[in-house]
């Protein structure tokens, strides 16, 4: 049983901006969709939110791919190609890709999907009114870091050590592991950072959990991490290891997520592009939050592993895969 994510539209301005290099709107126009991995499931969510906002790709708009497929350094030259390509808008699905957008252009509206504080990392100015060329969705992952090792704390009691796994081309990877150490310090757990932005560096931190003896993993939120939720799970049960994730994708495989819907965000942030196509100003369009999240249990997942999940988990959990 789940609950649904209530997101709250906030009508912008009706303000104009100008469409395609031409101004013409009679040209087919273009979106660029700057991401981070590779192919994955953020993209029909995203032609959802056009198709609301009445675009759909090949028909009144075409979609401009380019997917750094795990390699963050080529995000700037993605971003500059896009911007050479003259798109209308461009859509960035992470802080690292948006970062690189910003940097390649200060005048193509661009439509934000990002894990972190848009005003501490400079893209808007404010939430309600962002100003500049740059709007979207993000939500404060890692605000929900805490959350996430109270919860595996609770479902794993006598868990001492818990590994972390983070992505350290992720720019914000450092301060969200930082945000971790006062709520471990306060449970009295270890932290074991273990570093991953390559498939090699995956197998070598399940390795350091059996090697260390960690007794559980939390999951960092990052893109790399998100076009793997079929894999990670998976190595996770092979070694034995309680993990919780950061979305719901994961716990189909995996033993427990908490985070907000990214499908939902991913569809709102595509509802923001399709009306910047019709013209609306990024600056008079605010930075949607969500305003619920979703915490899943796999009961499966945790009768392989031998755990009981504690009464108190269930009766919070918005799902529960039996």
């Amino acid at each position: 049983m789940r609950r649904r994510d209530v997101i709250t539209l906030i009508t912008g301005a009706s303000a104009t901006w100008p469409l395609g290099a031409s101004g013409q709107q009679s040209e087919l126009l273009v979106v660029g969709y700057l991401g981070a991995t590779s192919e994955g499931r953020g993209q029909p969510a995203f032609r959802r939110g056009l198709s609301e906002a009445g675009f759909v790709e090949g028909r009144n708009v075409a979609i401009e791919y380019r997917w750094a497929r795990g390699e963050y350094d080529r995000l700037p030259a993605l971003a500059a190609d896009l911007v050479a390509r003259r798109v209308t808008v461009i859509y960035s699905s992470s802080i690292t890709s948006t970062l690189a957008a910003k940097a390649a252009t200060s005048t193509i509206p661009i439509v934000f999907d990002v894990g972190v504080d848009p005003v501490a990392f400079g893209l808007v100015t404010s939430l309600s009114h962002p100003g500049g060329n740059l709007t979207g969705v993000a939500f404060l992952l890692g605000e929900l870091w805490p959350k996430r090792l109270q919860l595996l704390h609770e479902l794993v009691p006598k868990a001492g050590t818990i590994g972390v796994l983070v992505n350290p081309a992720n720019s914000n990877s450092g301060a969200n592991t930082r945000n971790l150490e006062p709520a471990a310090k306060a449970l009295g757990l270890q932290l074991e950072v273990l570093p991953a932005s390559t498939e090699p560096d995956i197998e070598a931190a399940f390795a350091t959990i059996q090697r260390r003896r960690v007794d559980a993993l939390l999951v960092g939120d990052d893109p790399f991490f998100n076009s793997r939720s079929s894999q990670l799970p998976a190595m996770a049960a092979a070694h034995l290891v309680p993990t919780i994730y950061f979305a719901g994708e994961f716990a189909s495989g995996g033993l427990i997520s908490y985070g907000p819907s990214f499908t939902a965000m991913t569809r709102l942030a595509g509802e923001y592009t399709g009306r910047i196509l019709k013209g609306t100003k990024p600056a008079d369009l605010p930075v949607q939050q969500p305003t619920a999240f979703e915490l899943v249990v796999n009961l499966k997942a945790a009768n392989a592993l031998g755990l009981t999940i504690p009464p108190a988990i269930l009766a919070r959990a918005d799902e529960v895969i039996e």
